[in-house]
């Protein structure tokens, strides 16, 4: 008589392998996670003259955050979200593995070298990355996703300018395509937030009320857009008031998707906090347009606040849910929400109040935010490494 085989109920063990490039999210948020944890004490440290680079310190920071550290993100997240949108597969394995090497030769490009050789290496991978997000949008006639899909092709091109005018090749200032690059990224914020921020509110909080017309949200993306388009390119009192306008039009925005009623759930808090830093930085970006307060003020708003704010708050939420775990945030993830929120608060507040202690800003500020993504590191490497605990491709 055959003996009977029967599993002990929860012996189950989840599927073990590694599963690094199996979805994109994955190399991407652990490269950007690390970088960000390198990258900002190391700019603290070219401030003090400790370490040498071969740009000049503040293009080096301010390139490598957008084009490394946020295009990472923005790749990472895109390819993930791209294969929902359309059904089709985006970059995975061997071709994955190849761009996320490519990133990295760019850091190294960027810190190490100079001149055209390095420039190269360091423009090559968001078109590459993003002609790839783009023909799979093609392929499927995803024309509702072409804008989002494209903007990694706009920002190459950002990227491109800011290469050619650092090497003198054509007459601009390298910052205006920095700057340009920064209203890409708040433009693709302001876009995904709108689509997901009340969505995922509105799921997960049982009765909440929100208002939501769209010519409002509309009106609040294309004022942006503009406003953004004016500072970009100097429009100086027009450009000032304008900006206020969108800040207005974003803060009536957002209020409506009733951010107060997700104040008991951290993976929702992080993200209505992080917008919230959209409408502060374009009223910022009004009054440093009239010399009211220094530009750096609104420009870290826009880029710690709001950036780094609605980055650490996705890269946990999308990576618990296509690793198959439960969508709540714990204390690992929540202090590093704080970490994050409190270095921008701590950054912007010293510029705008204490000028004389923004020294010590950028010290705190830079201790806030790379702790905020060791954490995240911590936690995330063996989950983002290993195959999702359902079984689940992806």
């Amino acid at each position: 008589m055959a003996m009977l085989q029967l599993e002990e109920p929860g012996r189950n063990e989840p599927p073990r392998g590694f599963a690094l490039f199996a979805l994109g999210f994955r190399p991407f948020y652990l490269l950007a996670a690390a970088f960000a944890a390198i990258a900002v004490p190391v700019w603290v440290l070219v401030l003090a003259g400790v370490v040498n680079t071969p740009l000049p310190g503040m293009w080096w920071h301010a390139h490598e955050m957008l084009f490394g550290f946020a295009a990472a993100v923005i790749i990472g997240f895109l390819f993930t979200a791209g294969r929902n949108w359309t059904g089709l597969d985006t970059p995975n394995g061997a071709p994955l593995a190849a761009l996320a090497l490519l990133w990295l030769a760019g850091r190294l490009a960027m810190a190490l070298g100079s001149g055209p050789w390095a420039a190269a290496v360091d423009f090559a991978f968001l078109p590459l990355a993003g002609g790839a997000l783009m023909r799979v949008m093609v392929r499927a006639g995803s024309r509702r996703n072409y804008v989002v899909g494209a903007l990694p092709l706009l920002l190459a091109a950002a990227n491109l300018c800011f290469h050619l005018a650092a090497l003198g090749v054509i007459a601009l200032d390298p910052l205006a395509a920095l700057h340009a690059a920064l209203a890409l990224v708040v433009m693709l914020e302001s876009l995904i937030a709108g689509r997901v921020v009340p969505m995922f509110t509105f799921n997960a909080v049982r009765g909440v009320k929100q208002w939501r017309k769209p010519k409002v949200e509309m009106a609040a993306v294309v004022t942006t857009l503009i406003a953004l388009a004016a500072w970009v390119f100097g429009a100086g009192a027009w450009a000032a008031a304008l900006s206020l306008l969108a800040a207005v039009l974003q803060l009536l925005r957002v209020a409506g998707w009733n951010g107060w009623a997700a104040r008991g759930q951290p993976l929702l808090w992080v993200l209505h906090l992080s917008v919230l830093w959209i409408p502060a930085g374009l009223a910022l970006l009004a009054a440093s347009q009239l010399s009211w307060l220094p530009r750096s003020a609104a420009i870290h708003a826009l880029a710690i606040g709001a950036t780094g704010g609605l980055i650490i708050g996705m890269i946990t939420r999308t990576a618990l849910g296509h690793t198959g775990r439960m969508l709540k945030a714990g204390k690992l993830e929540t202090a590093a929400y704080v970490l994050v929120h409190l270095a921008a608060f701590v950054r912007v507040a010293t510029l705008i109040a204490v000028p004389g202690m923004a020294l010590g800003g950028i010290h705190l500020a830079a201790t806030a935010w790379a702790l905020a993504f060791l954490l995240y590191l911590v936690r995330y490497l063996p989950w983002l490494s290993s195959p999702r605990v359902d079984g689940r491709p992806g």
